[in-house]
C-alpha cells in the first residue's frame, strides 16, 4: 500500500517512521559520515560550497549562540536561515527563517519528492532534515544561514558545509559513548568543523582542549580566535550571566570576526526579540512568576553546573527541582550536583527515551511523577511565594510543558 504524503502530519509520521531519528531512538539512530549526505545533496542538486554559513559545534551553548546571531542579523534586515535540533512542540521548529518555521508546503513537496526518487535512500532522519534545510534556506535566498551540528563534528552531516566561520562554544563530557571519554578526545572531533583557510571562533579557553583547536587551526591555516579576547561594552550583557553571558560573547564576536557591521540598538531589539526571531525556549526560561518557576534545557554535568549559581542568584527561599533525563543519561552524576537542602523529584517523559519510575527508584529517587505538568501543579501546592521550581534536564522533559499553561 503507499503511503499518502499529501499532509504535513502525514509527511513528520513518515519521516519519524522512516528514518532513524537520534530524538526517537537514541544511539542506534546515530549514522556518523559524510557519505550518505555527500550523496543526497548532490542528487537534490544543492550547491554547499555556495552557502553563506555560520557553522556552530560544541557541548553546551550552540542553541543559544545560534539564537544571538540568527536574532542580531534579522533585526539588522538580513534574511537569516536558522537550523537546529532537536524540536520541542513541532519539527518544523529545526527550520525557521527570521523565525517562521519552515512552510509545511514545502516539508510536503520535498518528502514527496524523496519518496518518489529515492527510494533506496540509507540517510538518517537527521540528514534528511538538514538536507530539507538546506534546499529550503537556497530556495528563499537567505543572506545568511546559522548550522547547528547534531553531534559531535567531524563526522556530523553537517560538516559537509563550507562556511564563512565556524563557532566551537565548549567542549564537556557528554556523549562519550560516540565522542571519546575525555575533554581532549571530544575537543579533537568537535575541532573536525575547523576548515582550511576559514577563521574558526573558540567560545570558551580551557586548559585541557587549547592544544587541540591551536594543533587544528594551524595545520588547516585557519586563523583562530578565542571569544574571551574580544571586549564589548558591558551595557551590551545587561540582565545576561554565567553561561549565557559567555554564549553572548561569543556571538557578538563571531560577527564581529565577520565584519557584520551591527547597529547597537539593533543588538538590543535582537536580546529583546529573541524567542520572536527565533523561537528559543527553555533556556532560564520563566514560565511563572511568585512562585518563580523557570524551565531549562540543561542536560549534563557542565550545563547543570553553570545553571546552579544562576539558581541560587534567583533564589530567596527553597529550591524545589523537577528532574527528567533520558535513559543514557548518567543522572547519578548530576543528582549528587544538586543541593542537600533541595526538594527533589524526578518526572518520566513521553519520549521514549525516558528514564522509568523503576530507573528512578534504582537512583534513590523518592517523589517521582509521571506528567510535567501535572507535577508543576503539585509542587507548586506546596511552595511559598518566595520559594523556586527548577525543571531541568532534558529537551524532553520540557517538551511536555503545555504551551499554554496557567499553572
Amino acid at each position: 500500500m503507499t503511503q499518502d504524503l499529501s499532509t504535513y502530519q502525514a509527511c513528520t509520521d513518515w519521516l519519524f517512521a522512516r528514518f532513524p531519528a537520534y530524538q526517537q531512538l537514541g544511539a542506534s539512530a546515530y549514522k556518523p559520515g559524510l557519505e550518505r549526505v555527500e550523496h543526497l545533496l548532490s542528487a537534490l542538486q544543492i550547491q554547499v560550497q555556495s552557502i553563506p554559513s555560520i557553522h556552530i559545534a560544541g557541548t553546551n551553548g550552540k542553541g543559544s549562540t545560534s539564537a544571538y546571531i540568527a536574532s542580531i542579523l534579522t533585526e539588522q534586515s538580513f534574511k537569516v536561515g536558522l537550523f537546529t535540533s532537536p524540536h520541542i512542540y513541532d519539527f518544523s521548529e529545526r527550520i525557521r527563517i527570521n523565525g517562521s518555521c519552515i512552510e509545511q508546503d514545502f516539508v510536503i513537496a520535498f518528502c514527496q519528492k524523496i519518496k518518489a526518487n529515492f527510494t533506496d535512500l540509507d540517510a538518517s532522519f537527521f540528514e534528511l532534515t538538514f538536507a530539507m534545510a538546506l534546499a529550503y534556506f537556497e530556495a528563499q535566498n537567505c543572506d545568511f544561514i546559522i548550522i547547528e551540528t547534531g553531534l559531535g563534528g567531524r563526522l556530523d552531516a553537517t560538516n559537509i558545509l563550507q562556511p564563512k566561520l565556524s563557532v566551537i562554544t565548549n567542549i564537556s563530557l557528554d556523549h562519550q559513548e560516540f565522542l571519546g571519554n575525555n575533554l581532549p578526545a571530544i575537543a579533537a572531533e568537535k575541532a573536525g568543523i575547523i576548515k582550511s583557510n576559514t577563521p574558526v571562533l573558540i567560545g570558551e579557553k580551557q586548559p585541557e582542549t587549547l592544544d587541540v583547536f591551536q594543533t587544528s587551526a594551524e595545520t588547516l591555516n585557519a586563523q583562530i580566535y578565542f571569544s574571551e579576547d574580544f571586549d564589548f561594552p558591558s551595557s551590551y550583557f545587561e540582565n545576561f550571566s554565567g553561561y549565557q553571558f559567555k554564549n553572548l560573547r561569543t556571538a557578538f564576536a563571531a560577527l564581529k570576526i565577520l565584519q557584520i557591521q551591527v547597529d547597537p540598538s539593533m543588538i538590543s531589539r535582537g536580546l529583546r526579540h529573541l524567542k520572536k526571531n527565533t523561537g528559543l525556549f527553555g533556556r532560564f526560561e520563566k514560565i511563572h512568576e511568585n512562585p518563580l518557576v523557570l524551565a531549562d534545557v540543561s542536560h549534563n554535568i557542565d550545563g547543570i553546573k553553570a545553571t546552579l549559581p544562576m539558581i541560587k542568584q534567583q533564589l530567596q527561599g527553597k529550591l524545589f527541582i523537577l528532574y527528567g533525563a533520558a535513559k543514557d543519561k548518567d543522572a547519578a552524576e548530576i543528582l549528587a550536583l544538586f543541593p542537600d537542602n533541595a526538594t527533589l523529584a524526578a518526572c518520566t517523559f513521553s519520549n521514549p527515551r525516558s528514564k522509568t519510575i523503576v530507573d528512578w527508584q534504582s537512583l534513590g529517587v523518592n517523589e517521582i511523577y509521571t506528567d510535567v505538568n501535572m507535577a508543576i501543579k503539585e509542587i507548586m501546592a506546596q511552595m511559598h511565594q518566595n520559594d523556586l521550581l527548577w525543571i531541568t534536564g532534558s529537551f524532553f522533559l520540557i517538551a511536555d510543558l503545555e504551551k499554554e499553561s496557567d499553572f
